[in-house]
């Protein structure tokens, strides 16, 4: 396939945004979509206020900045990205609204056009799969922040060519993002490894050990930048649960199992900093 110029994002919360934030700044045209017009106006206007911010902390010129809003633009509908090279989907971290999206806009793309998924755990070869173009598919996940973290794993599924790969590559390589080639399993490489050990830090709250005193110890002993229960926080405690109930389901073993304490704080609606209140109050 030939160079990827191109680029629709569907979902504008915090990872759709961030993506479509380094996609326009790296020169690449970028549709905005999100099916509630209100998130879609909110994704837009938080990517025009942390391009202002990057300007007036000197990280950013003004004249990259307005190059960068003018490659962005809201879509008002899936069919606006009919000439789209590739499309990377930033939806709900559900197996069956991403499977639906697909189907949708495998209808609408050009047949030589790329689908890829930012999902953080569900099979690429099962999404693929309900696609007429399952070589064309590919999981690229990106770290939330995105504009900051250099971070994406890319995930092929069974089908994937390696010409959708090494489109893909070179993409990441233009917004100066750094890759590593995940298994196509759950979790993939980071979810995997840091899903159980916030919930392991769950597991010390529900015990009895103070949120504060397990995220200092973690930052002070470990020299994570972040402690476990702010990450929670940060990530969504409803995205985190899903991930775990996911590992544990696919992997069958208790070490992936969700602390209790995680599912009544699902329950109550304290999803993390986006609802105001998780492991902390916001």
């Amino acid at each position: 396939m030939a160079e990827i110029k191109s680029v629709g994002v569907v979902g504008a919360g915090q990872m759709g945004a961030g993506i479509a934030q380094v996609l326009a700044t790296a020169g690449h045209r970028t549709l905005l979509f999100d099916a509630s017009a209100p998130a879609l106006e909110k994704g837009l206007a938080g990517i025009h206020s942390r391009l202002g911010q990057a300007v007036e902390k000197g990280k950013m010129d003004a004249a990259t900045s307005e190059r960068a809003k003018q490659h962005l633009s809201a879509a008002g509908s899936l069919r606006d990205f009919a000439s789209c090279d590739l499309i990377i989907e930033a939806i709900i971290e559900q197996f069956e609204p991403k499977a639906a999206l697909f189907r949708e806009v495998d209808k609408i793309l050009r047949p030589d056009a790329i689908l890829a998924s930012n999902t953080s755990s569900i099979s690429i070869t099962r999404m693929a799969a309900v696609t007429s173009r399952p070589d064309k598919f590919l999981g690229v996940h990106f770290m939330n922040p995105v504009p900051v973290m250099q971070l994406v794993e890319l995930i092929r599924g069974l089908q994937t060519s390696d010409d959708t790969y090494k489109a893909i590559l070179a993409l990441c390589a233009s917004i100066k993002k750094t890759t590593v080639l995940a298994l196509d399993g759950p979790g993939f490489i980071v979810n995997r490894i840091l899903c159980p050990m916030i919930n392991e830090a769950i597991f010390l709250v529900q015990e009895g050990v103070a949120p504060t005193d397990i995220d200092n110890a973690m930052k002070l002993g470990t020299n994570h930048p972040m402690g476990p229960l702010t990450l929670a926080d940060f990530v969504g405690l409803d995205t985190l649960l899903y991930i775990l109930q996911l590992l544990h389901r696919e992997l069958g073993e208790d070490k992936y199992r969700p602390c209790p304490l995680l599912v009544k704080y699902v329950e109550a609606g304290w999803h993390g900093k986006k609802s105001g209140r998780g492991f902390y109050s916001y």
